[in-house]
C-alpha cells in the first residue's frame, strides 16, 4: 500500500513523502490515526492545498513540545516500589506508571510519548527517552527504589541488591551466634 505522510514518522519518512507501507501497518495504524492519506490522484491534490496549514499545525506542535522539552531535559525523577533484598520488584514499572510520575510533577506526557522496550523489573537507575514529537525526544533519569531514602543512595552510586547494603554492614554482627551455637557445650552433651 502507498500513502502519503502528514507527519514525520521515525524509520518511515517526513511530511509529504510518499512510502510504501505493509496493508495493516497502514490500514490499522497510519490512516486511522490521521497520520497518513492513500496515495492516490485526488488525495495528492488535497495534500498540496493543505500541505501550508499541516506544516503550520506541525511548526506549532513543534514548538510546544521543545517547550517542555527544555523542562523536562535531564531531570531526574523517583519511583518508591516495593522489591526483594535481589532488587526484583514485585511488580514491574511501564510506560503507564512513568507517564502518571510526570504527569503528577505537572508535565503532560502520555504514555505513548514513553520510549520503553520492555517493562523495568528491578531497582536502579535508568535512563528513559521521552518523544514529545516525532522530532523532539528527551532522556529523563528514573531512580526505582524501595523507599526515598534509598533513592538518595542509589543516586549517589551505590548498588542496594544484597543483604548488607540494605541492612547495613553490621547485619552480621548484630545476629546472636549463642541462640544457634553454644562453645561450652561438649559433643554428645544434651541438655
Amino acid at each position: 500500500m502507498e500513502v502519503i505522510l502528514l507527519e514525520r514518522i521515525p524509520r518511515l519518512g517526513q511530511m509529504g513523502d510518499t512510502v510504501k507501507v505493509k496493508d495493516g501497518f497502514g490500514r490499522n495504524f497510519l490512516l486511522p490515526q490521521g497520520k497518513a492519506l492513500r496515495a492516490n490522484a485526488a488525495n495528492k491534490k488535497k495534500f498540496e492545498g493543505q500541505r501550508a496549514q499541516l506544516e503550520a499545525r506541525n511548526l506549532e506542535r513543534k514548538t510546544e513540545a521543545q517547550q517542555v522539552a527544555d523542562k523536562l531535559d535531564g531531570k531526574s525523577f523517583i519511583a518508591v516500589r516495593s522489591a526483594g533484598e535481589t532488587g526484583q520488584l514485585y511488580g514491574s514499572v511501564s510506560t503507564r506508571d512513568i507517564a502518571e510520575l510526570l504527569t503528577a510533577e505537572g508535565f503532560t506526557v502520555s504514555r505513548n510519548q514513553v520510549e520503553l522496550n520492555q517493562p523495568i523489573k528491578e531497582i536502579g537507575v535508568r535512563n528513559v527517552a521521552i518523544m514529545l514529537h516525532p522530532e523532539v525526544e528527551v532522556t529523563i533519569t528514573l531512580n526505582i527504589a524501595r523507599s526515598v531514602d534509598e533513592a538518595e543512595r542509589q543516586a549517589k552510586g551505590e548498588t542496594l541488591t544484597t543483604a548488607e547494603a540494605i541492612y547495613g554492614d553490621d547485619i552480621n554482627e548484630n545476629a546472636r551466634p549463642d541462640a544457634f551455637f553454644d562453645p561450652t557445650a561438649e559433643e554428645g552433651d544434651e541438655e
